[in-house]
């Protein structure tokens, strides 16, 4: 999606889901500033209902109601009289047309050398070997980030789109970039065939392609040859400092790969399981290989998410604060380490050197969500709001996919009173629930966040029942429970609140300054109970 345009007078934000005139900012739902975006690809040109429809929802079955809902929240916003229109003109029984002035705000995300790297498909025949797919996407992206003169989609954002059998275009417009390499690996018996395509989201020619067939052992060199090529392509010029980050394994030891990319599978689950899961397989990892850096930074992510959400034992504590440490050491030039560390210190409270932490990161990769994210984790716990809201903000452009950012802003948004402002961010953050659940119907994190969301809309019913499918997912997970007692208490569920939080409690959260600062629990302050959860965990 275009980055920035304006419409008349009015500039429009896509990923911020926003129009502005003046100093007057008008929050608008995702999916209808899509429709405008789309729109403006097309000034004055009639586009029918259907085409407009299958761009903006492809994967879904939506009626011409839901276009126009959107149309008219866009007349809405803009003040645009449908009888006498200046920004968006119907046609009847064809479709519709924006009227008003187009112009990009300067070079467009497009125009510049960007790209986004789908999750590679598996064409093995046991189709056993996602992980391994998902991993050479993810090392190619990792290597296009150290080209400078290349701006890279996450991989949160371009993930989003795996399994989904989507136009290119449309794919590349929604991620805001020029280029989108897609492709596809087959491995067996030792070998591997990896086949590349870079195509240009403005017409979906095809800029370069390449197919590999070597030893599984020259994986590290297809992956950095594709980045060569697309750098090529692109007519970048690398510095050596860049072609040498390039051609930098991440380990010698192709076990110690298996074991890592097993082990992230496992990892982004975000549940306690799947993480004591992925601990073993890094711990195994760097076994193999001692130097292998991301495995060390792996495990001291699955400490600090032990500590944060599984028991406050000081031993992942210390794990976490050791592991972050040994990364550091190995490679003080990795991202990954220094939001490692980030987490690792906030942990021990010393936010001072957990924000430097996450500063560097963020200098280092700027497309690393989860600097982002954990970096407003940590400013919310000291209060700091409006840094909090910055760093979300980042973090929804660096990922506009993710549910979790645009439903915590928007507590803090109504916690300072901005309710315009918070009801959009729930709105887009449930549709992209919405979205996640259609391929995880499991995801717990996302049912109870969605929940949330929903209560504070006024969606009462809906609200609950999601809570109650997370509850009977994972019964014994605490941050399933604390999550439900918010639900539960801003659904006025007071007792079954403080029930939800002292199992939360028992099964291990820790998180003392949640209870203390999250709005959604205020009701229960007054409680005896409550006071004695919070005197158990200042212990």
């Amino acid at each position: 999606m275009t980055r920035e345009f304006r419409v008349g007078e009015w500039r429009v934000e896509p990923n911020l889901n926003c129009i502005t005139k003046a100093d007057q900012k008008t929050p608008i739902e995702p999916k209808v500033i899509e429709v405008l975006a789309y729109l403006a690809e097309y000034p004055g040109e009639v586009l029918p209902k259907e085409q407009i429809i299958q761009a903006v929802w492809p994967d879904t079955h939506v009626g011409d109601e839901v276009l126009r809902y959107s149309i008219s929240e866009l007349r809405k916003a803009f003040k645009d009289d449908a009888r006498n229109p200046q920004i968006i003109q119907t046609i009847a029984r064809r479709g519709y047309r924006l009227i008003a002035p187009v112009c990009k705000e300067g070079p467009t995300a497009e125009s510049q050398a960007s790209i986004a790297v789908l999750a590679f498909s598996d064409l093995s025949s046991s189709k056993d070997q996602e992980y391994f797919c998902d991993g050479i996407s993810e090392e190619i992206i990792n290597d296009l980030t150290h080209i400078k003169g290349l701006r890279v989609s996450s991989r949160t954002s371009s993930f989003a789109f795996k399994g989904k059998s989507q136009d290119i275009r449309v794919i590349g417009r929604k991620l805001g970039v020029a280029t989108v390499l897609e492709g596809s690996v087959r491995k067996a018996e030792g070998r591997l065939r990896i086949t590349a395509q870079l195509i240009k989201v403005e017409d979906g020619c095809h800029l370069w392609s390449g197919r590999y067939d070597r030893n599984l052992k020259d994986v590290f060199a297809i992956q950095d040859e594709i980045a060569r090529s697309i750098a090529a392509t692109l007519r970048i010029t690398l510095t050596p400092r860049e072609q040498s980050a390039i051609g930098k394994a991440p380990t010698t030891d192709l076990n110690a790969y298996d074991h890592y990319l097993r082990g992230k599978q496992f990892f982004y689950q975000y549940r306690r399981k799947g993480i004591e899961f992925a601990r073993k397989l890094f711990t195994q990892a760097i076994e193999l290989d001692p130097g292998f850096v991301r495995a060390v930074a792996g495990i001291s992510d699955c400490c600090s998410f032990l500590y944060m959400y599984a028991g406050r034992h000081d031993l992942h504590r210390e794990q976490a604060d050791q592991m972050s440490l040994r990364a550091l050491e190995l490679d003080p030039d990795s991202a990954d380490a220094h939001a490692s560390r980030g987490v690792a210190c906030s942990l021990k409270r010393n936010y001072v050197e957990a924000e430097k932490e996450f500063e560097t990161a963020i200098r280092l990769d700027p497309t690393l969500f989860e600097a982002y994210y954990f970096y407003a984790r940590v400013c919310f716990a000291q209060g700091k709001l409006e840094k909090t809201i910055q760093l979300y903000e980042k973090s929804m452009e660096v990922n506009p996919q993710d549910y979790q950012a645009p439903l915590l802003v928007a507590q803090i948004y109504s916690d300072l009173g901005d309710e315009e402002k918070a009801e959009a961010s729930r709105r887009s953050g449930i549709q992209a629930v919405e979205t996640r659940l259609r391929t995880h119907p499991d995801d717990t994190r996302a049912l109870y966040m969605g929940a949330n969301g929903l209560i504070a809309l006024g969606e009462l019913q809906k609200g609950l029942d999601w809570a109650n499918q997370a509850l009977a997912i994972d019964p014994d997970e605490p941050m399933v429970l604390y999550n439900v007692a918010c639900i539960q208490s801003l659904a006025q569920k007071f007792d079954e609140a403080i029930v939800s939080l002292e199992k939360a409690v028992q099964n291990g959260l820790t998180q003392k300054t949640w209870l203390e600062h999250d709005s959604n629990l205020k009701p229960l302050r007054q409680y005896p109970r409550y006071k004695r959860l919070i005197k158990q965990l200042s212990k």
